[in-house]
């Protein structure tokens, strides 16, 4: 949800000499919702040369919309620990504290177990940090309240592209429920679960890269 791109490091580390990776990073101060982020990324797709598009957690939904565009280029969207509607439907009542949410770095060691899992590397706890800060408390809120609101599943019955959705064990965050959602509205897409918490790409990214170069390597005509 902070957007800046920073936590895909070691993901790219594993594959660099197989795959050129383009990581988009949202504007640190907004915009927050879906369509205005899904407007913003549509200009960092390539035009000229085919590529896959993956979008996690919470940008899952921007990826979806923009696959359900079908670019001429795009030739499959891997989906990792995310969702095409609200991942939690009761947490709706709270939408009017949400801009009262103390959103921001300072609370990093709070959600560290949820998304990193417990006894994650002091590393990445501290990128976890980093990333928070690099995204206005404004920023965040505008974004958690789009979640709330989201769903996306007439645009994911629209994708023709294959789709891999990378699901993790051990999420306290997104349920296995969001992963059968997508499942019911592309019939053909395979789920693959690893261990791990919820920033899958992050705490386990060997197995993660494996099973997208695989999935990219089998349909990259």
């Amino acid at each position: 949800m902070d957007g800046s791109g920073h936590f895909f490091g070691p993901l790219c580390a594993q594959r660099a000499a197989r795959w050129e990776a383009l990581v988009t990073a949202y504007p640190s101060d907004g915009p927050g919702d879906y369509a205005a982020l899904t407007d913003f990324v549509r200009t960092q797709l390539p035009v000229d040369r085919p590529y896959f598009l993956l979008g996690e957690s919470f940008s899952g939904p921007v990826a979806i919309a923009l696959a359900a565009e079908r670019p001429p280029m795009l030739r499959g969207l891997i989906l990792s620990c995310t969702f095409a509607r609200n991942p939690a439907p009761s947490m709706r009542v709270l939408q009017p504290l949400v801009r009262f949410a103390p959103l921001s770095h300072h609370w990093s060691a709070l959600a560290a177990p949820f998304l990193l899992g417990w006894r994650a590397p002091a590393a990445l706890r501290a990128t976890l940090r980093a990333a928070l800060a690099t995204a206005s408390t404004a920023a965040l809120r505008q974004r958690l309240h789009a979640v709330l609101w989201v769903d996306h599943s007439p645009l994911a019955r629209r994708i023709a592209v294959p789709v891999l959705y990378l699901q993790a064990a051990q999420d306290r965050v997104v349920f296995p429920g969001s992963a059968r959602h997508l499942a019911s509205l592309l019939p053909d897409m395979t789920t693959v679960v690893l261990p791990g918490p919820h920033l899958l790409l992050q705490r386990t990214p060997g197995p993660a890269a494996e099973a997208i170069a695989s999935f990219m390597e089998a349909h990259r005509e």
